[in-house]
């Protein structure tokens, strides 16, 4: 067998797609990553993966080794699930996205725990499903579109999203009159540009030319460039709310494009749970509807 380690690496890559997000998914470096991945394909003597500007692509090879060691990890993953004690009623560990958890949910941590009483709350920014097989969280607040949520899921809400810019930035660039002379402008993107590509087509804009701007690979990056008058960001209300109510962020054109909602995913061995009943009802009294 090739050492545990390289699989663990290639594994990560494979179900992250990119290496970058394995690294942080496992806990070491980006450069350990793609070393181990270049060790296991030395070792294999086959092309595991290739690089493309959207992320790692499976070679078929790569594609028949990940369904194997998938496989595998799932029945280690199961197996110490059940040796492993199961978790209390007074405990809820929450995943969640790392815009909303950190804007949104983060500030009100004192009053979930008020409403939820004698609960242990965790709360954890990530962008990926956890394993509940694995016992790695009790839900997932997540991100996607209403028709291809995961089997389970939610639906919480689908917010309005919108362009951004701080007074700095609008007193050095002036305010885009048009969503086509607002396509000309930097715009700051997080993992890549579709998810303005998105807004644009929803607003009638045909694009002729690439999108202008950096790629941030995270929404809050994206939202602290925005604040330093760095360029224009899509966000949500429940994301800056805040900071358009207190002048840091200034809403830009007039738009009522929503792409995508928020949805709620709980692990199997707690449907039905009360404490998890609870924390849905304060999230249904609190969302705000736009």
């Amino acid at each position: 067998m090739p050492p545990l380690i390289m699989l663990r690496a290639f594994e990560a890559v494979a179900r992250m797609g990119s290496m970058r997000k394995a690294a942080e998914d496992i806990g070491v470096s980006h450069t350990v990553v793609s070393r181990h991945v270049r060790n296991l394909e030395h070792w294999l003597g086959q092309k595991l993966v290739t690089t493309t500007p959207r992320g790692v692509v499976l070679t078929p090879q790569g594609e028949t080794l990940f369904a194997a060691v998938s496989r595998a990890f799932r029945i280690i993953a199961n197996t110490t699930a059940e040796l492993r004690p199961g978790p209390t009623r007074s405990s809820l560990r929450i995943w969640c996205m790392p815009g909303l958890a950190t804007r949104w949910m983060t500030p009100r941590l004192s009053e979930i725990e008020a409403a939820m009483g004698a609960v242990d709350i965790s709360l954890r920014a990530i962008d990926r499903l956890p394993d509940f097989a694995a016992r790695e969280a009790d839900l997932m607040i997540g991100f996607g579109s209403f028709d291809q949520l995961p089997p389970g899921a939610e639906r919480l809400i689908m917010p309005r999203m919108f362009p951004v810019a701080s007074p700095a930035w609008i007193e050095r660039h002036g305010v885009p009159e048009t969503p086509a002379a607002l396509a000309e402008a930097p715009l700051i993107h997080e993992e890549s540009r579709q998810q303005w590509t998105d807004w644009f087509e929803a607003m009638g804009v045909k694009l002729t030319t690439e999108l202008r701007g950096p790629r941030l690979w995270d929404a809050n990056l994206g939202f602290d460039a925005a604040l330093a008058g760095q360029g224009v960001a899509l966000v949500t209300r429940l994301t800056a709310g805040a900071e358009i109510d207190n002048g840091r962020l200034v809403e830009i054109l007039t738009s009522t494009v929503r792409l995508g909602g928020y949805y709620l995913l709980a692990a199997p061995q707690r449907e039905g749970d009360p404490v998890l009943a609870r924390f849905e009802r304060w999230l249904e009294d609190n969302l705000p509807l736009d």
